[in-house]
This record gives C-alpha cells, sequence and structure tokens, in this order.
C-alpha cells in the first residue's frame, strides 16, 4: 500500500511542526531553569543579607541597652550628688543662721550694697577697720 503524496507531506509537515514544538518546549524550558536558577541566587544572597541585618541589629539592640544602663546609673549619680548638694547647702545655711561673726559679716555687705560709707560700717558692724575696708572694697566692686 502505497500512501499518497499529500498524505506523506501532511505527516512530514505534522512531524516538522513536532519537532519545531518539542524544539520550542526545550528551550522554554531551559529559559525557565535559568531563571529559576537567578531567582535561587537572588533568594540565597537576600537571606544572606537578612541574617546580616539581623546580626547588626541585635549588636545595636545590645548597645542601646547597654547605654541605656549606663544612662540610669548616670542620672542615679545626679541624683545622689543633688542630693548631697542640697544637704551641704542646708547645712551651710543653718551654719550661717548660727555663726553670730556671718552675721555681723552679712549685714557688712548688705550696708555696703545700700550705699553705706566706711565708717558707718565700722561704727554698725563694731568691725575692726582692716576687716571693714576688706569688705567694703570687696564688695563695692561687684556693684
Amino acid at each position: 500500500m502505497t500512501l499518497p503524496v499529500f498524505a506523506i507531506a501532511v505527516i512530514l509537515l505534522l512531524a516538522v511542526l513536532v519537532l519545531t514544538a518539542v524544539w520550542w518546549l526545550g528551550r522554554l524550558q531551559r529559559n525557565w531553569q535559568q531563571q529559576l536558577q537567578q531567582l535561587e541566587q537572588q533568594l540565597d544572597f537576600k537571606a544572606q543579607q537578612l541574617q546580616q541585618t539581623r546580626h547588626e541589629l541585635e549588636e545595636l539592640r545590645a548597645g542601646v541597652i547597654g547605654v541605656g544602663q549606663r544612662v540610669l546609673q548616670l542620672d542615679a549619680n545626679i541624683n545622689t550628688v543633688n542630693q548631697q548638694l542640697q544637704a551641704l547647702a542646708d547645712k551651710q545655711q543653718a551654719l550661717e543662721l548660727t555663726d553670730p561673726e556671718s552675721k555681723i559679716y552679712s549685714r557688712a555687705m548688705k550696708m555696703v550694697q545700700l550705699g553705706a560709707d566706711l565708717d558707718e560700717i565700722i561704727r554698725e558692724c563694731e568691725l575692726p577697720r582692716a576687716e571693714a575696708e576688706l569688705l567694703y572694697n570687696l564688695h563695692q566692686e561687684k556693684k
């Protein structure tokens, strides 16, 4: 049985179409594999970057915690120093209020600031002339 030429041509044409489709599908599959390989490489690179970023974040977090603890410690130290300074100021004020000589000197300084002359300060505060002159000269300069 011999096939007509037309049938042979159709079979050949179908064979060429099938081979072309197989070739095209193979090429398409290679392209997809290349794209998949590139995407996997990008994914690996991004995963490494993410891991490195997480590590850096942990280091920063630890550093911030350390700085925060140091700030709290310094704040506590400042509060302690402020309390000590307040206590010293209170003691100094108490001493000034109980020390009769400091009352005399405070009164003399106040008189200088109000414009009293040297003789008036000596007379009212009962200070020796040298002390009165010293107070007068020191507090005259502040004006």
